[in-house]
């Protein structure tokens, strides 16, 4: 049910220990939270997160949100943009304390904060999709081999087809995947000779 006049909603929260939750609660007061929700002093990600969930679900239309810095409202760009999003869906408005940002007067600067912002958040990902690709060929170029280690080395690998061809006894199978820990299709390959090497 939607409410009928705006009410002022905050949230605070903290990334570490050494960071005050009790002076952002109190400028989000002094500011006119009716509501306001805040994770723990330990910083805690989960809580956090828990707390912020509560709090875009809590909002109604003509709601408008209030943090201290827009990087109360997550731990990426990416993140912050994402509840930016929710929180414009959902018909309410955002309002930081600093002034970075105030989307509650539709003004074009707003606006134009809010596409930057999605500028950088793009700019983010392709930095960090970068420095995975870069990372993977650095580690390639070293020998080092990528994804899940084998779970078996060349010699079980022999042992196991060696074992299997010398008793010819396909029911081997069964207790050599028992023996090894891994699959009866893991053993089936290696003794039709798929898996070696």
């Amino acid at each position: 049910m939607e409410s009928s006049t705006m009410s002022n909603i905050g949230f605070a929260r903290v990334s570490a220990t050494h960071q005050d939750l009790a002076s952002q609660i109190a400028a989000l007061k002094a500011a006119g939270c009716e509501e306001i929700f805040s994770g723990k002093q330990s910083g805690a990600a989960e809580e956090n997160q828990r707390k912020l969930d509560e709090m875009l679900s809590y909002i109604r239309k003509g709601d408008l949100v209030l943090v201290t810095r827009l990087d109360r409202l997550g731990r990426s760009l990416r993140a912050i943009l994402q509840n930016i999003d929710t929180i414009h869906e959902k018909g309410a408005k955002l309002k930081t304390l600093d002034g970075a940002i105030d989307t509650s007067k539709e003004s074009p600067l707003a606006k134009a904060t809010i596409a930057l912002l999605a500028t950088f958040a793009q700019l983010e990902r392709d930095l960090i999709l970068d420095r995975t690709s870069e990372g993977r060929a650095r580690a390639i170029a070293n020998g080092q081999k990528m994804g899940r280690p084998a779970k078996l080395t060349i010699k079980q690998k022999a042992e196991i087809y060696k074992a299997f061809h010398r008793n010819e006894n396909p029911s081997s199978i069964n207790a050599m995947s028992k023996q090894y820990g891994v699959s009866r299709m893991t053993i089936s390959r290696i003794v039709r000779g798929d898996k070696i090497g």
